[in-house]
């Protein structure tokens, strides 16, 4: 197997703070702090990564890869189960 230490490590470090991201987005149900467009970025990058190993590369790398994307895949999907709550309690509150 050909597979590189640093990129494994890359993976690795990203792949801890995930499920801290997740957390605080499930504990705090707000999308402040949150920048959609960046978790969109990085979801990118993985799927690159995805099709990078894919095409040239193939090795035990990609779970780490799949497993990060997942992640940030669910931290998305919160990010936009909290800005719905936040909309609805925004039209909830009378305007004075």
């Amino acid at each position: 197997m050909n597979f590189s230490v640093f990129e494994i490590g890359m993976l690795v470090c990203f792949g801890i703070s995930w499920p801290v991201s997740i957390y605080q987005s499930l504990k705090s149900k707000s999308t402040k702090g949150k920048s959609v467009f960046f978790l969109f970025a990085i979801m990118f990058g993985y799927l690159f990564g995805i099709v990078h190993k894919i095409i040239h590369s193939w090795d035990i790398v990609m779970v780490l890869y799949v497993v990060n994307f997942l992640m940030i895949s669910t931290d998305i999907l919160i990010y936009f189960i909290n800005r719905r709550r936040e909309n609805l309690l925004s039209s909830e509150t009378p305007k004075q």
